[in-house]
C-alpha cells in the first residue's frame, strides 16, 4: 500500500554538506551561520532584521515580550491580544505566557483567516477599547490575512499588529511577502512547515529598538544585544577592553528577564540550504494544490476545496465538508488514513474545542460560527515538495473511492 504523508523531510546533498561544514567548524552554538541565515532571511522577507530564534512558539514569546518592554510603545501587560481562533494553539498559549489575554474574533471559511470585518465590529461594540494592545493575525496554511484593512484598524484604535507567518514562507500580499507588513512578525521553520530546519523560528522587523530587545529576551535577558558577538574581536560596545580595571562582561549581565531561546548552527544551516529553494518548493506545492483540485473539482458539492491563487505558499491541502450529515469528518479521515493517505484535523476552535482553554468556553458560545464549524468539519492532506506523482494520484483515488459513496 502506498503510502501519503502530509509532511515528508529529505536529507539531500545541499543539507548534508552544510551539516558537515558546521561540524568541521567547531563551532555548533549560535555563530556564523546564524548570523548567515539572518541576514538571508531577512533579504527573502523584505524586512530589514531578522533574528533567529529557537522555535516559532518563542519566536512569539520573545516578540510579545519585546512590545511589553519597548518604552515608546507603552503596552502593558494583562492587555487583550485579538486573534484567531483557529490555528495551532501555539498562537494562544504564547500570548498567555507573555502575560497577555487573547480574544477572538471569526474567520473566514474559505482562508481560515480572522477578518478585518470581524476585528472592526469586535472593538467598535466596546465601551473602552484602551485595554486591547496588540492584533495578531495568523497567514493559516499559507493564506495572508487583509493586511492592508487589518493595519488600518489598528492604527485607527492605536493598535500594534504582530504577524504570526508560521505557516506563510514566501506568500505574497500584494507585491510584499507576509511577514513584512506589519510592526513584527514570526516564523517557524518546523519540520512538516514549507521550509524546514526541525525547530527554529524567527522573529522579523524593520524597528531596529525592537530587535535588540529581542536578542536581549532569547539570551536570558543579557545586555548583550549585537546583531553578532564582536567580543573576542576587542569591539564589544559595551565594554573597554583596554580598561584593565574594567570586569564588566555583557554576557553576564542581565537588564531585562528573558529565556534561553538560542539556536545551534545546525539548524541556521539546513534553513539556509532550503532557503535557496525555497521558490521552487513554494511551486511545486502551488502545483500540487493545483492538481489536486482539478482532480477533485467535481466533488466540490461534498467538499470546500482550497482557493487556488500562485501567490500562496501552501503548508498544505485544507479541505472543508460542506455538509456533515453527509459524511463526518472522523468517518472520511479514518478512511484515508486505513488506506495509507495520512490526515490531520485543522485545529478545533480554540476557546470552543481546546480542553486548556475551555474555562472560556462560555464566554464563546455562539459568538464564533465559522471557527465553530471549521474547527469540527475541515482537515487537510499533504502537498509537500516531495510527494511523487503516483503519490498524488493515489490520494486521488482513495478520496474519489470514499466521495463516490455518498449519494
Amino acid at each position: 500500500m502506498i503510502k501519503v504523508p502530509v509532511g515528508d523531510f529529505k536529507l539531500g546533498k545541499t543539507e548534508k554538506s552544510a551539516i558537515k561544514k558546521v561540524l568541521d567548524s567547531g563551532r555548533i552554538s549560535e555563530g556564523l551561520k546564524v548570523f548567515e541565515f539572518e541576514k538571508k532571511w531577512a533579504n527573502y522577507v523584505g524586512t530589514e532584521y531578522s533574528t533567529a530564534i529557537s522555535s516559532g512558539t518563542s519566536a512569539l514569546i520573545a516578540g510579545l515580550t519585546a512590545l511589553r518592554y519597548h518604552d515608546d510603545l507603552e503596552i502593558k501587560p494583562q492587555t487583550k491580544v485579538i486573534t484567531t481562533p483557529i490555528t495551532y494553539i501555539s498562537t494562544s498559549n504564547s500570548i498567555v505566557l507573555s502575560q497577555f489575554k487573547p480574544v477572538y474574533v471569526d474567520i473566514d471559511k474559505d482562508t481560515f483567516c480572522i477578518t478585518p470585518e470581524a476585528i472592526s465590529e469586535y472593538l467598535e461594540k466596546l465601551d473602552d477599547p484602551t485595554d486591547h494592545s496588540v492584533i495578531l493575525p495568523v497567514h493559516l496554511m499559507g493564506y495572508a490575512c487583509e493586511m492592508d484593512k487589518i493595519n488600518k484598524i489598528a492604527k485607527r484604535f492605536g493598535l500594534v499588529t504582530f504577524e504570526d507567518s508560521a505557516q506563510a514562507h514566501g506568500t505574497i500580499y500584494k507585491g510584499k511577502r507576509t511577514g513584512s507588513l506589519s510592526l513584527l512578525s514570526a516564523f517557524s521553520f518546523y519540520i512538516a512547515h514549507n521550509i524546514q530546519a526541525g525547530e527554529l523560528g524567527a522573529i522579523n522587523s524593520n524597528n531596529k529598538e525592537i530587535m535588540a530587545l529581542i536578542r536581549k529576551i532569547k539570551a536570558n535577558g543579557r545586555m548583550c544585544d549585537c546583531t553578532i558577538c564582536l567580543r573576542n574581536e576587542g569591539k564589544c560596545h559595551r565594554m573597554k577592553t583596554s580598561d584593565s580595571e574594567n570586569d564588566f562582561d555583557p554576557r553576564f549581565a542581565h537588564d531585562i528577564i528573558g529565556w534561553n531561546f538560542k539556536v545551534m548552527e545546525f539548524q541556521a544551516a539546513l534553513a539556509t540550504s532550503q532557503l535557496e529553494k525555497a521558490d521552487d518548493i513554494m511551486k511545486i506545492r502551488s502545483d500540487n494544490v493545483k492538481y489536486l483540485n482539478e482532480h477533485l473539482e467535481k466533488f466540490d458539492h461534498i467538499l470546500k476545496l482550497p482557493n487556488y491563487d500562485s501567490n500562496v505558499s501552501y503548508l498544505a491541502y485544507p479541505l472543508l465538508i460542506k455538509n456533515p450529515d453527509i459524511i463526518s469528518r472522523k468517518k472520511i479521515r479514518y478512511e484515508l488514513e486505513k488506506k495509507g493517505v495520512e490526515t490531520r484535523p485543522l485545529f478545533g476552535s480554540i476557546p470552543t474545542q481546546q480542553i486548556a482553554y475551555e474555562h472560556i468556553r462560555d464566554d464563546y458560545k455562539g459568538k464564533i460560527p465559522n471557527a465553530d464549524y471549521v474547527g469540527k468539519n475541515a482537515f487537510y492532506i499533504g502537498c509537500h515538495q516531495y510527494l511523487e506523482q503516483n503519490d498524488l494520484d493515489y490520494a486521488i483515488s482513495v478520496l474519489k473511492g470514499i466521495l463516490k459513496t455518498i449519494k
